[in-house]
């Protein structure tokens, strides 16, 4: 009994701790706002879909988000259909949970036969995790969530890939080059090469023509904002995304997608994938390696419960 109660007291002090820390959203009207002491803006501006936007740097007072905002979810693909136009366009509803983080609820309508949620949780000051689950009405193939992130300068962009002559040999990151073409994406595996290529692509509007880059050594993307010094990480599990894409660097987006999912989910079953957002100063190639093995430790030990 003694440690039931310890554990209750523990859980109920989780809330009050988070917002001490400064790691809580508070709502305000339709949105909800962050002020962690390294970032603050709003998260849903104006109760639309659009991740967090405006998105601030606290100590240089940089704004780093552009109107579509870091975080959000965008199209809604499988290997048949495009199901609307994104997931900003689709009727959703959010409230803010206990702990401090706030969950977003997208319900089945007639061009969605599946429900979704995310939840948007600040894990430190300059880190926000964002996990997304799926239930479908139907059977749904090869679905996928293109989770989409768009930054205000920021004009360097590298994704993490396996060894290739650019690397020389040895896994790093290679940079999004104009001369590769303006779309680039790295696919986890040949299974992932075939669902790109599959024809979900090629579906209005604004159909994208990927040029297929080395394989990801791991779901890790990185902007860099050599003006600031800022560097901005997109990650996920290697279970969770099975491709990683950009556009050339100073191209006018200046964003970074994870493709989530990618896999098949029955009638009723459920799908969720992982994701997380880091930004900060100065962080080297390997520092941010080294942060993606911390958060692959974390969802190991049960840091984020799937």
């Amino acid at each position: 009994m003694a440690l039931w109660s310890a554990f209750q007291t523990a859980i109920a002090a989780e809330p009050e701790k988070a917002a001490q820390a400064g790691l809580a959203f508070t709502v305000e009207a339709k949105e909800y706002r962050f002020a962690t002491g390294a970032l603050r803006g709003t998260l849903r501006p104006q109760g639309k879909s659009l991740g967090l936007t405006p998105v601030v740097e606290s100590t240089s007072g940089t704004v780093i988000a552009r109107t579509h905002g870091l975080f959000s979810h965008y199209r809604l693909l499988d290997g048949g259909a495009r199901y609307g136009h994104a997931a900003w366009d689709w009727s959703s509803t959010s409230r803010l949970l206990p702990d401090g983080s706030v969950e977003a609820v997208w319900s089945a309508d007639e061009k969605h036969p599946f429900d979704m949620k995310a939840v948007y949780r600040w894990a430190a000051p300059n880190t926000l995790d964002v996990t997304t689950t799926v239930v479908p009405r139907k059977d749904l193939r090869s679905f996928e969530v293109f989770l989409a992130s768009y930054f205000k300068g920021f004009a360097s962009s590298f994704v993490y890939v396996k060894g290739c002559p650019e690397t020389g040999g040895k896994p790093g990151f290679i940079e999004a080059k104009k001369s590769n073409g303006t779309w680039q994406m790295s696919p986890r595996d040949d299974e992932a090469v075939k669902m790109i290529g599959d024809g979900r692509w090629k579906r209005p509007p604004h159909p994208v023509d990927w040029k297929i880059m080395p394989l990801l050594a791991a779901p890790l993307a990185v902007r860099r904002d050599a003006a600031t010094g800022l560097t901005a990480l997109v990650m996920a599990p290697l279970e969770d995304c099975f491709a990683v894409s950009t556009p050339y660097g100073e191209e006018g987006h200046r964003s970074l997608y994870l493709s989530l999912l990618g896999c098949n989910i029955q009638a009723g079953g459920t799908a969720t994938a992982r994701s997380r957002l880091v930004v900060g100063r100065g962080i080297s190639d390997e520092k941010a390696v080294a942060l993606y093995q911390a958060y692959l430790k974390e969802i190991r030990i049960g840091g984020q419960q799937r």
